[in-house]
């Protein structure tokens, strides 16, 4: 796993052996900031369920301006540290270890660009959707992404967001949110 694009370009990232941690394939990733890019310089970054650390670090790689990682695991957010300083991104990353829900009301900003990846046997896409919206964490003109299972249901609107993409990628699938109304 390595970063794509930007100034960590080529920078090898660790992860934890196994499958304890479900990396987003490099395929889907290099897609998903093909169709974000313009969005992402000086952008204010979350990435929930973070896992490694990969979406999150290579949005600072290329151009964010910031990123916050959420994720539950200890040993995993040893990780995401050990990929900062690899990359050389600590200072524009803050990492937060625990529940994704347990923090989502204490986070004190908007975010540009929130991504959702959670292992897919969870099934909490959508709660999680819903909790970014009703805590009102999404920035105007911001945009969600949701990596999720294709059995796993989503739907169009959520409160006030209303999805207007969705990229599918074998079993997986990104859904791509804004707020209603935004064009």
């Amino acid at each position: 796993m390595q970063i794509i694009a930007g100034s960590a370009k080529g920078r090898i990232l660790k992860s934890l052996p196994g499958l304890a941690t479900r990396p987003i394939l490099a395929r889907i990733k290099k897609s998903l900031f093909d169709i974000i890019k313009l969005q992402i310089a000086e952008s204010r970054f979350l990435d929930l369920y973070a896992g490694t650390g990969a979406v999150g670090i290579e949005a600072l790689s290329r151009g964010a301006g910031s990123a916050v990682f959420i994720e539950k695991e200890a040993a995993v957010v040893k990780i995401i540290r050990e990929n900062l300083r690899l990359t050389r991104m600590e200072s524009k990353g803050q990492v937060i270890q625990g529940n994704v829900f347990n923090f989502l009301g204490v986070l004190g900003q908007k975010y540009d660009i929130i991504f959702v990846g959670p292992p897919y046997k969870l099934g909490v896409t959508m709660d999680t959707i819903k909790a970014v919206d009703e805590r009102q964490l999404l920035d105007g003109n911001g945009i969600l992404i949701a990596q999720h299972h294709f059995k796993e249901p989503v739907e169009i609107k959520v409160g006030g967001l209303e999805m207007y993409r969705q990229e599918k990628y074998g079993d997986s699938r990104l859904s791509f949110y804004r707020h209603q109304g935004r064009t």
